[in-house]
């Protein structure tokens, strides 16, 4: 059933919606392993890594809703539920139990890389078929790669400099 016409023409609309399905999954997937890490952490850098993860989580769950609703805009029923995330979350993930600092530290760094990438493929698949996606797209990877970033920088080793 369509309740919603697209404005996009019928392959334009495919490419889109399944730019747009995967990010919503991948953002989703994203503010649970962030939320996991955030009630997990343990070590002497707890507080900081702890609030920065709200961080995360708050991003992610901003941008999702934005991802979700831009794709009922253009007649493509967002799926959000728990079972799709479980089915089709690729991103790395947290283990079960306490997590270092320094692992979350890590964990972080590799789960916003690999989503980073995955969004720099979808910019540039919706390049040409929906111009404004892939505006939300690049927006969506500024955002996670300043939080990278973030996690990177508290990998650098204490009395290094260069």
């Amino acid at each position: 059933m369509t309740v919603i016409k697209s404005t996009l023409p019928e392959e334009a609309l495919g490419v889109t919606g399944t730019a747009l399905q995967d990010t919503l999954v991948d953002l989703l997937g994203l503010s649970l392993v962030g939320k996991q890490a955030h009630w997990n952490i343990v070590g002497p850098r707890f507080r900081s890594i702890h609030l920065q993860l709200d961080e995360v989580v708050a991003t992610a769950r901003a941008h999702s809703d934005t991802v979700a609703e831009r794709a009922a805009a253009l007649g493509v029923s967002p799926d959000g539920r728990p079972e799709t995330i479980a089915a089709t979350f690729a991103l790395p993930g947290t283990k079960d139990g306490w997590l270092r600092d320094t692992e979350v530290v890590e964990l972080m760094v590799s789960t916003l890389e690999a989503a980073i990438g995955r969004l720099r493929e979808r910019i540039a698949v919706t390049d040409e078929p929906d111009p404004v996606t892939q505006d939300l797209l690049i927006a969506i990877t500024a955002d996670l790669e300043k939080q990278r970033w973030m996690f990177e920088a508290e990998n650098f080793p204490r009395g290094e400099s260069q």
